[in-house]
């Protein structure tokens, strides 16, 4: 691309302009333009094509220590994203490489030369998997799901495997990582049609709608604990949590002996206003002397490129799937579209396309 080019492109981002109380909202956003400059010695520019919506990002928007800084205000908001290198200042890329790192919400990303090297931007290879894949299975959500279930649950053959946020993108990982495994799995997911797709498509065993009405005078939660006697009657082994909660509380009152309860997330906690329910079950742990682990995938950024061979395997011949939710609109769009995780809009792994 020439440097003529490359001046008449403008740079559309999105920045944090106040720390949320509860769920964001238009005004903790600053929508914002710059022109695109050239690189300079070492340093990539890319456009990105696709940007990962996670939970995990209401997270990095909180001030307080945390297993990454928090976004600093007046900072383009931090994401994962794949993109396209379209000027190169950097013997190890050339136009036209296809990269995944964390661009943030904008149209073109300047990477430094010193970022590039320490592994902020690496080339992948879409024989393997389409964009949205590499966002997904290939992905960070996956990284999470292989090294979570993997790692911390370790799963043997037999054992039933329960997961939450079934149908998200780390849900859909794990559960039919586990099944690849030889293990019992079930899900429980937010509404029949995902239920639905999570046991006919995915290959769960049996799935637990927490939105389904509840018998009159049942409270809900106390249906996915019925639920839970239903699909689990000999009891959980490993149970990965993607939500917190009540949901917590109720897994937790069916584990085994020598289970492992592995911490991902608690996304029904993130927008909490008070404190954050912990769980109240917790002596389970004690008496059936099981686990609680929390995990954090970039712990194990140096065997990612294990992971994605073995999946890539799954994904190619057909025992893992793949689903991604592709929201269309541009950085304009981020702000609406981040809504859709907190309220269970998402179907797959949430994606807002930027470019083709």
């Amino acid at each position: 691309m020439t440097t003529a080019t490359l001046a008449s492109l403008v740079n559309h981002q999105v920045r944090l302009a106040a720390r949320p109380v509860g769920l964001p909202t238009a005004q903790n956003w600053q929508f914002t333009e710059e022109a695109v400059a050239e690189p300079a010695d070492g340093e990539v520019l890319v456009q990105v094509l696709a940007l990962s919506l996670d939970p995990a990002m209401r997270g990095w928007m909180n001030e307080g220590k945390s297993y990454i800084p928090p976004v600093e205000l007046g900072a383009v908001m931090r994401a994962g994203g794949i993109g396209r290198v379209i000027a190169s200042r950097n013997p190890a890329f050339t136009v036209g490489d296809v990269v995944s790192g964390t661009p943030g919400v904008q149209d073109y990303w300047r990477v430094s030369a010193e970022g590039a090297q320490r592994g902020g931007l690496v080339k992948i290879d879409l024989r393997l998997g389409t964009v949205t894949q590499w966002l997904n299975v290939l992905g960070m959500p996956g990284m999470t799901g292989y090294f979570g279930l993997m790692d911390v649950g370790q799963p043997k053959a037999g054992e039933t495997v329960l997961v939450s946020g079934a149908a998200g993108a780390v849900g859909q990982t794990v559960g039919q990582l586990a099944k690849v495994k030889g293990c019992r799995v079930v899900g429980i997911a937010g509404g029949q049609a995902k239920c639905d797709w999570v046991v006919k498509e995915l290959g769960f065993d049996a799935c637990i709608d927490y939105k389904a009405r509840a018998p009159e005078g049942v409270q809900r939660w106390d249906a996915v604990r019925e639920g839970l006697k239903q699909h689990c009657p000999k009891g959980v082994d490993i149970y990965f949590d993607n939500v917190g909660g009540d949901i917590l509380d109720a897994a937790l009152a069916r584990i085994n002996r020598k289970a492992r309860i592995v911490i991902c997330g608690a996304i029904s906690q993130y927008n909490n206003t008070g404190a954050m329910q912990g769980p109240k079950n917790y002596m389970s742990l004690l008496v059936n002397r099981a686990r609680m682990e929390g995990m954090v995938v970039f712990d194990y950024a140096d065997r990612y490129h294990l992971a994605v061979a073995e999946m890539a395997g799954y994904l190619k011949d057909g025992r893992m799937k793949s689903k991604e939710d592709v929201v269309e609109g541009g950085v304009r769009a981020f702000p609406d579209t981040l809504l859709k995780l907190f309220n269970g809009e998402n179907f797959g792994k949430l994606v807002l396309k930027l470019a083709d």
